[in-house]
């Protein structure tokens, strides 16, 4: 592996345990300040020596990746009595796998006892949306408003339609994060950056523009100095490496890695297109240049991170994506992957990191995104 370093968080996981009833008195405290963010998911990663959320999705779109878990429990506690439910999903739904992803979320509230419908549906000014003359009670949005905001639909809509990519900033929500994230190292007695993912933004970047390349290379190579001193700090041997993502969301498009600044100003047509570019065709000028997590976890030769599903705040399923091609601190959300259910890895270690630093990471994940809606 090219990168290697002291397995700290196996000898801190001690710590959750002796310190669990203070963590969830505060996680009680917190979630009573706040409402809960109805659903959502977090990619995290997991080197070993820190674990972090890398991604935080408000719209999850892989409900049909999970196999097991509770839930629709959860659902039924941030739904309560409500009878009729209407997803309104993303337009492109001639995507197979978003197809499933709809169904296998339709699947899980029918069987708490709910009656589901979905589409997008025509909006009539001053009056509330309708199937059929039947008027939802809910609108749960799976669709991430990357296109603009929704007009008025007369009807309760969650998650808040301002938590779309249309206003949103990735960067919004690792800064909702860190203060849970210090808080909750200072309760553990542990340094925050082994819980977090550290990241700087870099603003109005026109990248087509000589000096705005020579700018932003300048800020990468300063922040790869940075994560150096902590990986000398810790005993981490491996080259830093940074991701330069669109801080309105990426959709997957435009991730580049990098260890040097000098990458930047190399950049070729092809690469730099991507990098700019947004999903539904927004050019990118502001960027979340973030510090990459290697995923010090595999199983059956492949490099697996873990996701996490929630509902109510409270994780409710994961799965894991899993990858043989990739590296251990490549992107894993790409085509190749493969996805697994905690049932199909056999090993205890894994199991207990995920019952420990992943649900931690993971519910600190959705208070954040709590504090973003609330903003």
């Amino acid at each position: 592996m090219e990168y290697q370093g002291p397995d700290i968080l196996s000898k801190l996981e001690a710590k959750i345990e002796a310190k669990r009833s203070e963590l969830e008195q505060w996680f009680a405290e917190k979630r009573s300040e706040m409402d809960m963010p109805i659903y959502g998911s977090v990619d995290i990663r997991d080197a070993h020596w820190k674990v972090a959320v890398v991604d935080a999705n408000q719209y999850p779109a892989g409900f049909n990746n999970l196999r097991d878990g509770d839930i629709g429990e959860h659902f039924r506690h941030a739904i309560g009595d409500l009878r009729h439910i209407h997803i309104w999903p993303e337009n492109h739904t001639r995507n197979p796998a978003y197809e499933a992803n709809v169904e296998s979320l339709k699947v899980i509230l029918e069987n708490e006892g709910y009656a589901v419908t979905v589409g997008i549906l025509d909006v009539e000014e001053g009056l509330p949306v309708s199937i059929q003359g039947a008027i939802p009670d809910l609108i749960l949005l799976n669709n991430d408003l990357t296109s603009g905001p929704l007009p008025d639909l007369g009807v309760p809509i969650l998650p808040p339609p301002q938590m779309g990519w249309y206003q949103r900033r990735k960067s919004d929500h690792f800064k909702a994060a860190q203060p849970l994230l210090d808080e909750v190292a200072d309760l553990l007695e542990v340094d925050p950056w082994l819980l977090s993912t550290h990241w700087i933004v870099s603003e109005d970047k026109c990248l087509e523009k000589e000096t705005c390349r020579t700018l932003l290379a300048a800020e990468a190579d300063n922040f790869l100095t940075h994560i150096q001193a902590k990986y000398d700090e810790f005993g981490i041997q491996g080259k830093p490496t940074l991701f330069v993502k669109n801080d309105s969301g990426t959709y997957g498009l435009g991730i580049l890695e990098i260890q040097s600044g000098e990458e930047l100003l190399n950049l070729s047509n092809r690469k730099m297109n991507r990098l700019t570019y947004g999903k539904g065709g927004a050019d990118a000028e502001n960027f979340l240049i973030q510090e990459g997590v290697p995923s010090g976890l595999s199983w059956d030769s492949m490099v697996i991170e873990p996701v996490a599903y929630c509902a109510n705040g409270r994780v409710g399923g994961w799965f894991y994506r899993a990858n043989a091609k990739k590296g251990e601190m490549a992107n894993l959300n790409s085509p190749s992957s493969i996805f697994l259910s905690p049932s199909e890895i056999e090993d205890d270690s894994i199991r207990s990191r995920r019952n420990h630093w992943h649900m931690l990471v993971a519910e600190i994940a959705m208070l954040a995104m709590a504090i973003e809606a609330k903003n």
